[in-house]
């Protein structure tokens, strides 16, 4: 019974009973999703603080502050191009499966107060002006009481920078600051044991509250994301293993416990303090690691930009709105814009989806209807989908900014004996190195 052991084994087998639980007692299974609240709550509990630790002494441990622009400047250009390369798959497949085709819905005759929470929210979307200037915090303490990731992030760098001109006078910080963090991920080694419980009341909850019926009336949608997501890790993924030169197989198996996870909660959040922690201790300097995982909750949403793009062209194919090419591009750019920030909990990409077709003024909104019954299914792809584009896109930085430790790396994947396999289960220890920039192995010295 070892195999009991292993998180990702626990988790696999809560998604089977909560998808039972689901399907033959409805309504018990509704009754659980206290138990998905509370452990995205305890995951959101230490979410801040590991990002705020991490980031601070990751950036203050820099040797040269010109390497925090070149890491900041290269994650941005990471995800744009998998964002990009995301909407142009999603964009393919569903011309060519044109899973809304034959359906002639016609839009006046839907019921639009269902969708009315939706728009009503997305008429509330900042531009991209406002949402700039929201990064910037007012009151930090205020941040921290609202969460917002990208404000903390923001004074984190800052804090992290200011520490490293400071110099021997910041050491007793530091110190307790590398003692606290390392206290935040002994509690998040706690919180990892219930993942299980987690995942069982959100899949519980997700099966008795729409069923199983509602996939089969427009399940091709449903199944051209998932293949859609596929596709892209194909070949996004794939492409970043060749070139960086590791197994994108060995690294997936490295970071299952973390995938299964969220599969199972649908939120990209919930593994975020593990999945900093895990590759940190595979060779990824958490300088790296503290920019690209926290800043790609917002700016690198891949599987909900493949979301969106099946979306909005499958209500324009249901709903009989032709769409030219030119057209489509124009709906792919509008989408570069409004995804941003529609990753990190399940529900946000539905309201970002109401505010693009209201930007577009061509696809009808009340087609929104039409995604009501599936829309919560396909969080599942779409949230692993941004949750892996982010652990590739740190080892893609860390290794384009000759700052990964690749022997360490390597040996991992190969092993993972120390942060692999029963490393949810141990006690948690943050080493020294981990804090400090890792050597480089190629390119900048």
């Amino acid at each position: 019974m070892r195999l009991l052991r292993h998180l990702y084994v626990q988790v696999i087998l809560a998604v089977v009973a909560g998808g039972l639980l689901g399907f033959f007692a409805p309504s018990f299974a509704v009754s659980l999703k206290p138990l998905s609240d509370v452990f995205i709550n305890m995951i959101r509990m230490v979410l801040l603080p590991v990002i705020f630790g991490t980031v601070v002494l990751g950036i203050a441990r820099m040797e040269n502050m010109r390497e925090l622009g070149r890491v900041g400047i290269k994650s941005l250009a990471y995800f744009e191009v998998s964002s990009t390369l995301a909407l142009l798959v999603g964009m393919t497949v569903v011309n060519i499966v044109r899973p809304g085709a034959g359906i002639h819905a016609n839009p006046h005759s839907f019921n639009a107060d269902a969708v009315k929470q939706y728009t009503a929210a997305a008429e509330s979307h900042t531009g991209i002006v406002d949402f700039l200037v929201g990064v910037v915090p007012s009151n930090v303490v205020e941040s921290f009481a609202r969460g917002n990731i990208l404000q903390i992030l923001f004074f984190s760098l800052l804090l992290g920078v200011a520490l490293a001109q400071v110099g021997d006078a910041s050491k007793p910080f530091m110190n307790t600051l590398h003692s606290f963090l390392e206290a935040v991920f002994r509690i998040v080694n706690m919180v990892m044991r219930v993942a299980p419980l987690g995942a069982l009341g959100a899949v519980a909850f997700t099966i008795g509250r729409y069923g199983v019926g509602s996939l089969m009336s427009i399940g091709l949608v449903l199944v051209c994301v998932y293949i859609t997501c596929l596709l892209f890790a194909i070949l996004s993924f794939g492409l970043i293993g060749r070139l960086v030169g590791f197994s994108s197989l060995r690294f997936l198996n490295f970071i299952k416990d973390e995938i299964f996870t969220v599969f199972g909660t649908c939120s990209s959040e919930s593994v975020l303090p593990q999945l900093m922690r895990k590759l940190e201790m595979a060779g990824v300097p958490s300088s790296v690691v503290g920019l690209v995982l926290p800043g790609g909750l917002t700016f690198n949403a891949c599987g909900s930009a493949i979301y969106f793009t099946v979306g909005a062209l499958f209500i324009a194919q249901a709903t009989d709105v032709p769409l030219s090419f030119l057209d489509q591009l124009t709906v792919l750019g509008v989408l570069l814009l409004t995804s941003k920030g529609s990753a990190g909990v399940a529900g946000a990409g539905f309201v970002t989806l109401a505010a693009t077709l209201g930007a577009l003024h061509k696809i009808p909104v009340s087609g929104l209807v039409l995604l009501l019954g599936v829309d919560r299914f396909m969080a599942e792809a779409r949230s692993v989908t941004n949750t892996i584009s982010n652990a590739f896109g740190a080892v893609a930085v860390a290794a384009w900014e000759g700052v990964l430790d690749r022997k360490k790396f390597l040996e991992v994947l190969q092993g993972g004996a120390e942060v692999d396999g029963e490393f949810a289960a141990q006690p948690v220890h943050v080493p020294d190195g981990v804090l400090q920039r890792a050597t480089p192995v190629s390119g900048r010295q």
